[in-house]
């Protein structure tokens, strides 16, 4: 509990710096694609204002995360995290969707760019997303999807900077002025990818999926393998949020040490799989349940469920 609750802490202030560098720079960054007429800084920019809604999103999931159950939320707000993931992953799409738009527009109409005053902020814009690369990359970026999430966005960004680095600098002593949509295409086409991901990723979660670093087949035969245990039916493996697997199954056993293999099971899923949340029905191989399943289907079905 100790150690997630560190990594709480450290995520929640890495995202707090992130979101003001960011928001301060996306500013400066606009007026300065403004002045200069660059699409690389302008679509950058827009790239950077999606960081900062993420981001300050991100965060806000991470506090009301925190926030305790309640009789209508027994699991309290953690999904908060996996909505925001989404949210976030939308919003790339959305993003690289309208800079490939301007990119094909500026095609056909190329733009008078003042390629030295593009390369000035493109610079300074890179230190800045390195510098807060470098901040969230300390914190739980692997396994926190919602972390994940706002990473590639100032990944993003940092890709975008590169791009109009080396854009301003073809202007400059080449004055190839198309050096300026090409570049934004290339950058709208990796965070599409990297949007994609974290889209599917958030939406196989609230689909109830498999933990993706979790073999199920291994759990279980894992469990099947306790002494004791006859066979297993209704097995479901999900996540509530990142870093909560979760696990429910009914084992048959053939003994009565009902406690016992109980024990032994979930002795298994913790040490063997780190699964701390599981929900295990142990019922006798002998046990007449076609009494209740028989009740259960006309319950549900007398009352239109």
């Amino acid at each position: 509990m100790g150690h997630n609750h560190s990594h709480h802490t450290q995520n929640k202030k890495a995202l707090m710096i992130a979101f003001l560098i960011i928001t301060v720079f996306m500013v400066l960054e606009y007026i300065g694609g403004t002045l200069t007429n660059s699409l690389a800084l302008l679509s950058d920019a827009g790239h950077m204002l999606s960081d900062s809604i993420s981001l300050g999103v991100g965060l806000l999931a991470l506090i009301l995360g925190r926030r305790a159950v309640s009789e209508s939320k027994t699991f309290g707000y953690q999904r908060l995290e996996i909505l925001s993931a989404l949210f976030n992953g939308v919003l790339l799409i959305v993003i690289s969707i309208l800079i490939m738009w301007e990119s094909f527009h500026r095609f056909t109409e190329p733009q008078v760019i003042s390629g030295s005053g593009m390369l000035l902020i493109s610079s300074i814009g890179a230190m800045v997303n390195i510098f807060v690369a470098w901040i969230m990359h300390q914190s739980e970026t692997s396994e926190n999807i919602n972390m994940r999430a706002a990473f590639l966005h100032v990944i993003g960004d940092l890709l975008g900077s590169v791009s109009a680095i080396i854009a301003s600098l073809l202007i400059m002593y080449f004055g190839w002025t198309l050096a300026d949509p090409i570049t934004s295409l290339i950058v709208s086409l990796l965070i599409l990818k990297s949007g994609i991901g974290i889209t599917n990723d958030a939406i196989h979660m609230l689909m109830e999926g498999r933990p993706a670093n979790l073999d199920v087949e291994k759990v279980r035969e894992t469990l099947l393998q306790i002494p004791g245990v006859v066979s297993m039916h209704d097995f479901h493996v999900w996540s509530i949020t990142s870093n909560f697997p979760s696990i429910s199954c009914h084992l048959v056993i053939s003994e009565h040490n009902h406690d016992l293999i109980l024990k032994n099971a979930l002795r298994e899923l913790h040490d063997t799989f780190d699964l701390e949340h599981a929900t295990i029905q142990v019922e006798s191989v002998n046990a007449d349940l076609d009494q209740y399943e028989h009740y259960r289907c006309n319950h549900f079905v007398g009352k239109g469920l």
